[in-house]
């Protein structure tokens, strides 16, 4: 699918993002983002926020992003997300897992299986997570834990259809890596 915008451009930046492109490229999603420059001022930082460091352990954010992202089918959220899980330490064998919805990855020490079967209820569910479901998740994380599970994970379904409607691309360096990690296209 091709992009159904146009990404705005450093030199082409309004007054009100350009501080967003002063590093260097800030990324298809920002560029998106900086079509609406008011939204842009608003929902970069609430990304930054809700998908940064908090009271949950990085590997368990990172594990809802990939998750959701997987469920929902967003492919270049699920590109991106791949390099990032495997860069925070992820294996490839449970970053695999967590890419395939047509199963739930296995249990283990960390209790991602009970994560898991959270972020499947709440992102692919209607009507609310089922009690043995929450009361799972509840044995891991504290109650404002699982606030802040939920903040990433509705951050990301917001991700996922913006990457997903407006056709935005995966860069060259990603496919790379991941061509060079064994995860095919």
């Amino acid at each position: 699918m091709a992009e159904r915008i146009t990404l705005i451009e450093a030199d082409q930046a309004p007054l009100l993002v350009r501080h967003l492109f002063e590093g260097g490229d800030p990324g298809v999603i920002v560029r998106a983002l900086a079509t609406v420059p008011e939204l842009a001022e608003v929902a970069v930082p609430f990304i930054g926020v809700a998908l940064g460091p908090g009271s949950v352990a990085a590997e368990a954010k990172e594990t809802v992003i990939l998750r959701t992202s997987a469920v929902l089918g967003c492919r270049y959220c699920v590109d991106a997300h791949t390099v990032v899980a495997l860069d925070m330490g992820l294996g490839a064998e449970q970053v695999r897992a967590l890419r395939d919805v047509t199963s739930q990855p296995p249990g283990d020490e960390h209790g991602n299986g009970a994560l898991v079967a959270w972020v499947d209820s709440v992102a692919a569910g209607r009507g609310p997570v089922p009690d043995e479901i929450h009361a799972a998740l509840a044995e891991r994380f504290a109650e404002h834990q699982i606030v802040e599970l939920l903040v990433t994970l509705g951050a990301t379904v917001f991700l996922n259809r913006l990457c997903t409607a407006l056709g935005l691309p995966t860069s060259a360096a990603t496919f790379a890596r991941l061509d060079a990690e064994g995860f095919g296209r």
